[in-house]
Protein backbone atom coordinates (compact mmCIF):
# COMPACT_ATOMS: atom_id res chain seq x y z
CA UNK A 1 0.00 0.00 0.00
CA UNK A 2 1.41 3.53 -0.83
CA UNK A 3 2.17 5.24 2.10
CA UNK A 4 0.15 8.28 1.18
CA UNK A 5 -3.80 8.59 -0.26
CA UNK A 6 -2.80 11.15 -3.31
CA UNK A 7 -5.40 9.58 -5.76
CA UNK A 8 -8.58 11.38 -4.46
CA UNK A 9 -10.17 13.60 -6.68
CA UNK A 10 -10.76 16.82 -4.82
CA UNK A 11 -12.71 18.59 -7.28
CA UNK A 12 -10.40 21.82 -7.10
CA UNK A 13 -12.89 24.94 -8.32
CA UNK A 14 -11.66 28.43 -6.22
CA UNK A 15 -13.31 30.17 -8.59
CA UNK A 16 -16.70 28.12 -8.88
CA UNK A 17 -15.90 27.73 -12.88
CA UNK A 18 -17.86 24.50 -13.44
CA UNK A 19 -20.91 25.44 -10.92
CA UNK A 20 -24.01 25.19 -12.86
CA UNK A 21 -22.94 23.12 -15.65
CA UNK A 22 -25.54 21.70 -17.75
CA UNK A 23 -26.85 18.41 -16.60
CA UNK A 24 -25.51 16.02 -19.75
CA UNK A 25 -22.17 17.93 -19.58
CA UNK A 26 -21.97 17.11 -16.06
CA UNK A 27 -22.78 13.61 -16.88
CA UNK A 28 -19.96 13.23 -19.22
CA UNK A 29 -17.75 13.99 -16.52
CA UNK A 30 -19.28 12.28 -14.48
CA UNK A 31 -18.42 8.92 -16.88
CA UNK A 32 -15.03 9.92 -17.04
CA UNK A 33 -14.38 10.19 -13.79
CA UNK A 34 -15.85 6.66 -13.04
CA UNK A 35 -13.46 5.42 -15.53
CA UNK A 36 -10.55 7.55 -14.16
CA UNK A 37 -11.34 5.59 -10.57
CA UNK A 38 -11.61 2.27 -11.86
CA UNK A 39 -8.34 2.52 -14.21
CA UNK A 40 -6.01 4.49 -12.04
CA UNK A 41 -4.87 1.66 -9.72
CA UNK A 42 -3.21 0.23 -13.00
CA UNK A 43 -1.85 2.82 -14.92
CA UNK A 44 1.29 2.95 -13.26
CA UNK A 45 2.03 -0.67 -13.91
CA UNK A 46 1.11 -0.01 -17.56
CA UNK A 47 3.20 3.30 -17.52
CA UNK A 48 6.47 1.74 -15.50
CA UNK A 49 6.40 -1.50 -18.05
CA UNK A 50 5.46 0.65 -21.65
CA UNK A 51 2.55 -1.59 -22.37
CA UNK A 52 -0.61 -0.55 -24.32
CA UNK A 53 -3.82 -1.14 -22.39
CA UNK A 54 -5.87 -1.80 -25.78
CA UNK A 55 -8.71 -2.75 -23.90
CA UNK A 56 -9.15 -0.03 -22.30
CA UNK A 57 -9.70 2.04 -25.40
CA UNK A 58 -12.81 -0.63 -25.80
CA UNK A 59 -14.49 0.55 -22.78
CA UNK A 60 -13.87 4.30 -23.52
CA UNK A 61 -16.19 3.51 -26.74
CA UNK A 62 -18.72 1.77 -23.90
CA UNK A 63 -19.05 5.13 -21.58
CA UNK A 64 -19.36 7.21 -24.84
CA UNK A 65 -15.49 9.09 -24.09
CA UNK A 66 -14.29 8.70 -27.30
CA UNK A 67 -16.18 10.87 -29.70
CA UNK A 68 -14.54 14.12 -28.77
CA UNK A 69 -17.76 16.25 -29.96
CA UNK A 70 -18.40 14.16 -32.99
CA UNK A 71 -21.96 13.53 -33.52
CA UNK A 72 -22.14 10.13 -34.31
CA UNK A 73 -25.11 7.82 -35.00
CA UNK A 74 -26.27 5.91 -31.75
CA UNK A 75 -24.42 7.80 -29.40
CA UNK A 76 -25.50 10.49 -26.99
CA UNK A 77 -23.74 13.93 -28.71
CA UNK A 78 -21.51 15.86 -26.39
CA UNK A 79 -21.12 19.77 -26.11
CA UNK A 80 -17.69 21.34 -26.56
CA UNK A 81 -17.78 21.42 -22.88
CA UNK A 82 -18.43 17.76 -21.81
CA UNK A 83 -15.75 16.82 -24.67
CA UNK A 84 -13.33 19.35 -22.83
CA UNK A 85 -14.51 17.56 -19.51
CA UNK A 86 -13.37 14.42 -20.69
CA UNK A 87 -10.58 14.99 -21.95
CA UNK A 88 -9.63 16.80 -18.75
CA UNK A 89 -10.43 14.32 -16.36
CA UNK A 90 -9.24 11.60 -18.17
CA UNK A 91 -5.94 13.20 -18.46
CA UNK A 92 -6.46 13.94 -14.76
CA UNK A 93 -6.19 9.91 -14.59
CA UNK A 94 -3.27 9.41 -17.33
CA UNK A 95 -1.95 10.90 -20.16
CA UNK A 96 -1.74 7.90 -21.93
CA UNK A 97 -5.59 7.51 -22.03
CA UNK A 98 -6.08 11.01 -22.55
CA UNK A 99 -3.91 10.46 -25.86
CA UNK A 100 -6.17 7.83 -27.10
CA UNK A 101 -8.92 10.41 -26.41
CA UNK A 102 -7.29 12.98 -28.99
CA UNK A 103 -5.76 10.56 -31.32
CA UNK A 104 -8.72 8.26 -31.98
CA UNK A 105 -11.25 11.19 -31.69
CA UNK A 106 -10.12 14.56 -31.88
CA UNK A 107 -8.06 13.36 -34.99
CA UNK A 108 -8.83 10.18 -36.77
CA UNK A 109 -12.90 10.31 -35.91
CA UNK A 110 -12.93 13.87 -36.91
CA UNK A 111 -10.59 13.72 -39.81
CA UNK A 112 -12.93 10.90 -41.18
CA UNK A 113 -16.54 13.49 -39.88
CA UNK A 114 -14.78 16.56 -41.57
CA UNK A 115 -13.69 15.31 -44.86
CA UNK A 116 -14.86 11.58 -45.24
CA UNK A 117 -17.74 10.17 -48.06
CA UNK A 118 -21.25 8.98 -46.47
CA UNK A 119 -20.39 5.53 -47.29
CA UNK A 120 -16.74 6.02 -45.24
CA UNK A 121 -18.80 7.52 -42.08
CA UNK A 122 -21.11 4.36 -42.32
CA UNK A 123 -18.11 2.50 -41.94
CA UNK A 124 -16.02 3.92 -39.66
CA UNK A 125 -17.40 6.67 -37.29
CA UNK A 126 -19.40 4.58 -35.11
CA UNK A 127 -16.79 1.68 -34.56
CA UNK A 128 -13.84 4.34 -33.84
CA UNK A 129 -16.19 6.29 -31.61
CA UNK A 130 -17.32 2.69 -29.63
CA UNK A 131 -13.50 1.58 -29.59
CA UNK A 132 -14.49 -1.21 -31.44
CA UNK A 133 -11.59 -0.03 -34.49
CA UNK A 134 -8.68 1.90 -33.49
CA UNK A 135 -7.76 4.79 -35.61
CA UNK A 136 -4.57 7.00 -35.97
CA UNK A 137 -3.67 10.16 -37.83
CA UNK A 138 -0.14 9.91 -39.53
CA UNK A 139 0.64 13.65 -40.57
CA UNK A 140 3.94 13.96 -38.83
CA UNK A 141 7.04 12.73 -40.59
CA UNK A 142 10.41 12.16 -39.44
CA UNK A 143 12.07 15.23 -40.91
CA UNK A 144 8.69 17.63 -40.89
CA UNK A 145 7.54 18.08 -37.11
CA UNK A 146 6.32 21.87 -36.96
CA UNK A 147 6.66 22.31 -40.69
CA UNK A 148 4.39 19.25 -41.21
CA UNK A 149 2.86 21.58 -44.46
CA UNK A 150 6.10 20.42 -45.82
CA UNK A 151 5.21 16.82 -45.61
CA UNK A 152 6.73 14.74 -48.26
CA UNK A 153 4.87 11.97 -48.08
CA UNK A 154 3.43 11.15 -51.92
CA UNK A 155 0.38 10.17 -53.69
CA UNK A 156 -0.05 9.45 -57.19
CA UNK A 157 -2.54 7.61 -59.17
CA UNK A 158 -2.33 4.73 -61.03
CA UNK A 159 -5.40 3.19 -63.17
CA UNK A 160 -8.56 3.60 -60.59
CA UNK A 161 -6.17 3.33 -57.41
CA UNK A 162 -3.71 5.59 -55.28
CA UNK A 163 -0.22 4.41 -54.51
CA UNK A 164 1.77 6.23 -51.39
CA UNK A 165 5.40 6.30 -50.30
CA UNK A 166 6.67 7.86 -47.89
CA UNK A 167 7.47 7.75 -43.86
CA UNK A 168 5.54 8.99 -41.06
CA UNK A 169 6.50 9.63 -37.05
CA UNK A 170 4.89 9.84 -34.24
CA UNK A 171 1.96 7.68 -34.99
CA UNK A 172 -0.08 7.57 -31.96
CA UNK A 173 -2.25 3.63 -32.38
CA UNK A 174 -0.35 3.70 -35.86
CA UNK A 175 1.23 -0.19 -35.62
CA UNK A 176 -2.02 -1.68 -33.50
CA UNK A 177 -4.22 -2.46 -35.98
CA UNK A 178 -7.06 -0.48 -37.60
CA UNK A 179 -7.40 2.26 -40.02
CA UNK A 180 -4.53 5.00 -40.09
CA UNK A 181 -5.71 8.16 -41.67
CA UNK A 182 -2.73 9.29 -44.32
CA UNK A 183 -2.15 12.74 -45.15
CA UNK A 184 -0.02 12.90 -48.08
CA UNK A 185 0.92 15.11 -51.09
CA UNK A 186 -0.23 14.45 -54.45
CA UNK A 187 1.14 14.98 -58.07
CA UNK A 188 -0.65 18.56 -57.97
CA UNK A 189 1.06 19.27 -54.48
CA UNK A 190 -2.11 19.03 -52.57
CA UNK A 191 -2.35 17.55 -49.65
CA UNK A 192 -4.92 14.96 -50.00
CA UNK A 193 -5.79 12.14 -47.24
CA UNK A 194 -6.28 8.58 -47.70
CA UNK A 195 -7.86 5.55 -45.01
CA UNK A 196 -5.50 2.99 -44.91
CA UNK A 197 -6.02 -0.21 -43.33
CA UNK A 198 -2.74 -1.23 -41.33
CA UNK A 199 -3.00 -4.83 -42.97
CA UNK A 200 -2.75 -2.91 -46.37
CA UNK A 201 0.77 -4.74 -47.99
CA UNK A 202 3.63 -2.63 -47.66
CA UNK A 203 2.23 -0.51 -44.58
CA UNK A 204 4.96 -1.36 -42.26
CA UNK A 205 4.90 -0.10 -38.94
CA UNK A 206 7.34 -0.55 -35.55
CA UNK A 207 6.67 0.69 -31.57
CA UNK A 208 9.16 3.43 -31.03
CA UNK A 209 10.98 1.84 -27.84
CA UNK A 210 12.34 3.98 -25.08
CA UNK A 211 9.90 6.46 -24.54
CA UNK A 212 10.40 8.45 -21.08
CA UNK A 213 6.75 10.14 -21.67
CA UNK A 214 2.99 8.63 -23.01
CA UNK A 215 4.74 5.03 -22.39
CA UNK A 216 1.41 3.44 -21.63
CA UNK A 217 0.53 4.18 -25.37
CA UNK A 218 2.40 2.73 -28.24
CA UNK A 219 3.28 5.50 -31.12
CA UNK A 220 4.87 4.28 -34.38
CA UNK A 221 6.86 4.77 -36.86
CA UNK A 222 5.32 3.92 -40.49
CA UNK A 223 6.95 3.65 -43.85
CA UNK A 224 4.86 3.39 -46.96
CA UNK A 225 6.34 1.43 -49.87
CA UNK A 226 4.04 1.56 -52.68
CA UNK A 227 0.76 1.72 -50.19
CA UNK A 228 -2.22 0.79 -52.79
CA UNK A 229 -5.25 2.98 -51.72
CA UNK A 230 -8.68 2.14 -53.42
CA UNK A 231 -10.62 5.47 -54.83
CA UNK A 232 -12.92 5.10 -52.47
CA UNK A 233 -10.73 4.77 -49.23
CA UNK A 234 -9.67 8.81 -50.69
CA UNK A 235 -11.12 11.40 -48.44
CA UNK A 236 -13.09 13.65 -50.49
CA UNK A 237 -13.66 16.53 -48.30
CA UNK A 238 -9.17 16.88 -47.82
CA UNK A 239 -8.10 18.72 -51.47
CA UNK A 240 -5.50 21.11 -49.18
CA UNK A 241 -3.53 21.56 -46.36
CA UNK A 242 -5.90 23.80 -44.84
CA UNK A 243 -8.57 21.00 -44.35
CA UNK A 244 -6.11 18.98 -42.87
CA UNK A 245 -5.69 22.39 -40.25
CA UNK A 246 -9.11 22.29 -39.98
CA UNK A 247 -9.08 19.12 -37.80
CA UNK A 248 -5.85 20.55 -36.15
CA UNK A 249 -7.79 23.12 -35.15
CA UNK A 250 -10.41 21.53 -33.50
CA UNK A 251 -8.33 19.14 -31.55
CA UNK A 252 -6.23 22.29 -29.76
CA UNK A 253 -8.31 23.17 -27.71
CA UNK A 254 -8.75 19.71 -26.14
CA UNK A 255 -5.05 19.48 -25.46
CA UNK A 256 -5.79 22.65 -23.50
CA UNK A 257 -8.33 20.76 -21.59
CA UNK A 258 -6.02 17.31 -21.33
CA UNK A 259 -2.78 19.85 -19.96
CA UNK A 260 -5.54 21.13 -17.15
CA UNK A 261 -6.30 17.62 -16.55
CA UNK A 262 -2.57 17.16 -15.96
CA UNK A 263 -2.48 20.17 -13.81
CA UNK A 264 -4.76 19.53 -11.32
CA UNK A 265 -3.96 16.17 -10.74
CA UNK A 266 -0.26 17.59 -9.89
CA UNK A 267 -2.05 20.03 -7.51
CA UNK A 268 -4.63 18.03 -6.11
CA UNK A 269 -1.35 15.10 -5.11
CA UNK A 270 0.52 18.05 -3.80
CA UNK A 271 -1.89 19.71 -1.68
CA UNK A 272 -3.17 15.80 -0.30
CA UNK A 273 0.93 15.33 0.37
CA UNK A 274 1.35 18.62 1.99
CA UNK A 275 -1.60 17.35 4.36
CA UNK A 276 -0.78 14.18 5.09
CA UNK A 277 3.45 14.18 5.13
CA UNK A 278 4.69 15.41 8.34
CA UNK A 279 8.43 16.81 9.33
CA UNK A 280 9.54 18.56 11.67
CA UNK A 281 6.64 17.78 13.97
CA UNK A 282 3.92 18.81 11.84
CA UNK A 283 2.04 18.58 8.36
CA UNK A 284 4.32 20.37 5.53
CA UNK A 285 1.03 22.36 5.06
CA UNK A 286 2.10 24.31 8.41
CA UNK A 287 4.67 25.87 6.78
CA UNK A 288 4.56 29.47 5.46
CA UNK A 289 6.87 28.36 1.88
CA UNK A 290 4.44 25.36 1.23
CA UNK A 291 0.91 27.54 1.44
CA UNK A 292 2.94 30.01 -1.13
CA UNK A 293 3.55 27.07 -3.51
CA UNK A 294 0.21 26.16 -3.13
CA UNK A 295 -1.31 29.58 -3.56
CA UNK A 296 1.10 29.91 -6.67
CA UNK A 297 -0.25 26.45 -8.02
CA UNK A 298 -3.86 27.13 -7.52
CA UNK A 299 -3.75 30.56 -8.82
CA UNK A 300 -2.08 29.10 -12.46
CA UNK A 301 -4.68 25.83 -12.01
CA UNK A 302 -7.72 28.79 -11.84
CA UNK A 303 -6.27 30.71 -14.96
CA UNK A 304 -6.01 27.23 -17.21
CA UNK A 305 -9.84 26.40 -16.01
CA UNK A 306 -10.88 29.93 -17.12
CA UNK A 307 -9.38 29.76 -20.55
CA UNK A 308 -11.17 26.23 -20.92
CA UNK A 309 -13.97 26.95 -20.42
CA UNK A 310 -14.42 30.42 -22.35
CA UNK A 311 -13.33 28.99 -25.17
CA UNK A 312 -15.68 25.93 -24.96
CA UNK A 313 -18.90 28.53 -24.54
CA UNK A 314 -16.70 30.30 -27.33
CA UNK A 315 -16.78 26.68 -29.82
CA UNK A 316 -20.41 25.99 -29.06
CA UNK A 317 -21.70 28.96 -29.94
CA UNK A 318 -18.91 29.04 -33.15
CA UNK A 319 -17.63 32.17 -32.43
CA UNK A 320 -13.96 30.81 -31.35
CA UNK A 321 -10.78 31.72 -33.75
CA UNK A 322 -7.86 29.12 -34.47
CA UNK A 323 -5.70 31.75 -32.46
CA UNK A 324 -7.82 31.83 -29.51
CA UNK A 325 -7.75 27.52 -29.63
CA UNK A 326 -3.76 28.94 -29.95
CA UNK A 327 -3.46 30.90 -26.85
CA UNK A 328 -5.20 28.15 -24.68
CA UNK A 329 -2.60 25.59 -25.77
CA UNK A 330 0.14 28.05 -25.34
CA UNK A 331 -1.00 28.79 -21.89
CA UNK A 332 -2.23 25.67 -20.36
CA UNK A 333 0.65 23.21 -21.33
CA UNK A 334 3.14 25.74 -19.69
CA UNK A 335 1.49 26.28 -16.57
CA UNK A 336 0.72 22.48 -16.52
CA UNK A 337 5.14 22.18 -16.86
CA UNK A 338 5.12 24.55 -13.74
CA UNK A 339 2.50 23.08 -11.74
CA UNK A 340 3.96 19.73 -12.47
CA UNK A 341 7.52 20.44 -11.37
CA UNK A 342 6.53 22.48 -8.27
CA UNK A 343 4.59 19.92 -7.57
CA UNK A 344 7.19 17.24 -8.10
CA UNK A 345 9.79 19.46 -5.61
CA UNK A 346 7.02 19.93 -3.06
CA UNK A 347 6.99 15.97 -2.69
CA UNK A 348 10.41 15.70 -2.51
CA UNK A 349 11.79 12.30 -2.76
CA UNK A 350 8.23 10.78 -2.81
CA UNK A 351 7.70 12.83 -5.59
CA UNK A 352 9.80 10.61 -8.11
CA UNK A 353 7.59 7.78 -7.38
CA UNK A 354 5.03 6.06 -9.62
CA UNK A 355 3.26 5.29 -6.84
CA UNK A 356 2.63 9.12 -6.29
CA UNK A 357 1.56 9.79 -9.59
CA UNK A 358 3.11 13.17 -10.12
CA UNK A 359 6.41 12.34 -11.76
CA UNK A 360 3.84 10.32 -14.47
CA UNK A 361 2.23 13.20 -15.09
CA UNK A 362 5.07 15.75 -15.00
CA UNK A 363 6.66 13.29 -17.61
CA UNK A 364 3.95 12.92 -19.44
CA UNK A 365 2.68 16.67 -20.04
CA UNK A 366 6.34 17.32 -22.07
CA UNK A 367 4.22 15.56 -24.74
CA UNK A 368 1.43 17.51 -24.42
CA UNK A 369 3.25 20.48 -24.08
CA UNK A 370 4.83 19.74 -27.65
CA UNK A 371 2.30 17.71 -29.70
CA UNK A 372 -0.64 19.43 -31.73
CA UNK A 373 2.30 22.29 -32.45
CA UNK A 374 4.91 23.62 -30.04
CA UNK A 375 5.01 25.93 -28.35
CA UNK A 376 7.35 28.17 -30.07
CA UNK A 377 4.85 27.21 -33.07
CA UNK A 378 1.73 28.54 -31.01
CA UNK A 379 3.25 31.14 -30.19
CA UNK A 380 3.93 32.00 -34.29
CA UNK A 381 0.24 31.83 -35.01
CA UNK A 382 -0.66 34.32 -31.97
CA UNK A 383 2.05 36.96 -32.76
CA UNK A 384 0.97 36.69 -36.73
CA UNK A 385 -2.49 37.19 -35.79
CA UNK A 386 -1.84 40.25 -33.38
CA UNK A 387 0.58 42.06 -35.35
CA UNK A 388 -0.53 40.89 -39.23
CA UNK A 389 3.18 39.88 -39.14
CA UNK A 390 3.94 36.25 -40.09
CA UNK A 391 7.56 35.05 -38.57
CA UNK A 392 7.16 31.73 -39.64
CA UNK A 393 10.97 32.33 -41.78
Amino acid sequence: MPDYDLESALDTDYYSVFEGIPHDDRAAWERARGFVDETLPDVNGYWDRAEYPVHLVKRMGELNLLADGIEVPGLQPMSPLAAGLVNMEVSRGDGSLGTIVAVQGGLALRSIAFHGSPEQKDRWLGPLARGEELGSFALTEPDHGSDSVSLETTARQDGGEWVLDGEKKWIGNGASGGVTVVWARDEDGNVRGFLVEQDTPGYEAEVIEGKGSLRAIHQARIRLNGVRVRAENVLPGARTFKDTSRVLVATRLGVAWSALGHATAAYEAALAYAQQRVQFGKPLANFQLVQDRLSQMLAELTSMQLHCVHLARLDAEGRMHPTQASMAKYHNTRKARLIASTARDLLGGNGILLENHVIRHMMDIESIHTYEGTESVQALLIGRDVTGVGAFV
